[in-house]
């Protein structure tokens, strides 16, 4: 089976500009693609995984990546997909956060002469002179196109700033300067950036002459439409600092059922005929397809040596064991005590297991929170820094884990 069509197999394409000359460059190796990240943080999450993973897909199959960080759009707001407006971040914050990307991506990608390529946008954005923008590409754009997109159309009732507008023309502009400088011929992102990807592909056309082409690929969405990457305490991310290997093994080994299969299709690099073997397994399986998927996905990630840990936590903890070596840990210092001593509702929410006093309290009520295997429904409960010197496992419901230590 070939590229394209175990990308489709695998259910990972969403639209295309040209299906057959897609195929072509892809499958035989011709294709010099690229796909953006904006550093709006500095860390790359479950949301940018897909995207290395596609990445690397397409270069084990012979097409040379160019990975765009976006260090100039990244000082302006992204409306696609968005309700809100992105925050400004400095300049040095900026360039942190790109320091970070490339750092993660070298453990997907592999970067040197003819091979993959990192290129920033702000060498080109930063410098462009507004009237010159204007006379190079401003003719380009339709207006009118540009408030039909999807992306517009979400913030129009809230308010559209000029700011967020200009978004497409530079992601745009982005692709007209790849191909012009870097031989780039082809676009890859999510499907909910089609409508500034095809905004290149036609710029490079008018300006040009020549055809470049883009691809979507399919947003990963859990059984209830909703984009996956996300936990109590926010965003899954790439960083073992952020969501330690054991956090990470344990997101995609707690995913719905309904949803296992299209994520071992989609992110592992199991052979798709092993994968679709998996479909024929009986229903009481489905925690073994867990198993390995969190497996497999924590060895891309984090290495096979963390995946092996994060597994045999996972094992001793669900089997009664009690290992918490390897589970993830939140420390508690002086000042987080009063009177030498901690609340459960404070510590539910110290562990992220909570975002609020509220939520908190509904939670110990309920039954749905234990300390060292003990439930704990009193809200007056307290522990002692003696207590927290010897470390006490948390636990919400039967399946999150946490550990809570002292330190001085």
């Amino acid at each position: 089976m070939q590229i394209f069509e175990e990308l489709q197999e695998r259910g990972l394409i969403a639209q295309v500009t040209d299906e057959d000359k897609i195929k072509d460059l892809i499958n035989n190796g011709g294709a010099k693609f690229y796909i953006g990240f904006d550093p709006t943080a500095d860390s790359l999450h479950v949301g940018h995984f897909m995207a290395l993973c596609l990445m690397k897909r397409l270069q084990d199959a012979g097409n040379k990546p160019v990975v765009l960080i976006g260090g100039g759009t990244g000082y302006i707001g992204d409306p696609s997909g968005r309700s809100d407006m992105r925050s400004m971040m400095t300049p040095e914050v900026i360039q942190h956060n790109c320091d970070c990307f490339k750092k993660q991506m070298e453990k997907f990608i592999t970067f040197g002469e003819d091979k993959a390529i990192m290129v920033n946008n702000a060498d080109w954005l930063l410098d462009l002179n507004y009237i010159e923008l204007l006379r190079e590409v401003g003719a380009c754009f339709s207006v009118n196109n540009m408030l039909r997109a999807e992306c517009y159309k979400q913030r129009m009732e809230k308010g559209l700033s000029f700011l967020e507008f200009n978004y497409m023309i530079m992601q745009a502009y982005d692709f007209y300067h790849l191909h012009q400088n870097f031989g780039c011929n082809m676009q890859f992102g999510g499907d909910d950036q089609w409508s500034n990807m095809l905004a290149g592909t036609e710029l490079i056309r008018k300006k040009t002459g020549e055809d470049a082409y883009a691809m979507t690929i399919t947003l990963l969405l859990n059984s209830e439409g909703k984009k996956m990457g996300k936990t109590a305490k926010g965003a899954v991310w790439l960083d073992p600092q952020k969501t330690s290997p054991f956090e990470f093994y344990q997101y995609w080994r707690n995913v719905d059922d309904a949803d296992v299969m299209k994520c071992l299709k989609m992110l592992t690099f199991l052979p798709i005929e092993e994968i679709k073997s998996m479909e024929n397994w009986e229903d009481n399986r489905i925690n073994e397809k867990k198993e390995i998927l969190a497996y497999e996905l924590t060895s891309l990630v984090h290495g096979k040596d963390e995946a092996d840990k994060a597994k045999a936590s996972a094992r001793a903890l669900f089997g009664g064991s009690g290992d918490s070596e390897n589970m993830p840990t939140t420390e508690i210092f002086d000042a987080d005590l009063q009177d030498g001593k901690i609340s459960i509702i404070d510590l539910v929410i110290k562990c992220g297991f909570s975002s609020s006093r509220g939520e908190a309290k509904r939670l110990i009520q309920q039954g749905g929170i234990s300390v060292n295997d003990e439930t704990v429904s009193d809200l007056g409960k307290f522990f002692t820094k003696e207590d927290l010197e010897n470390g006490l496992k948390i636990k919400k419901g039967k399946k999150h884990f946490h550990k809570a230590v002292y330190k001085s």
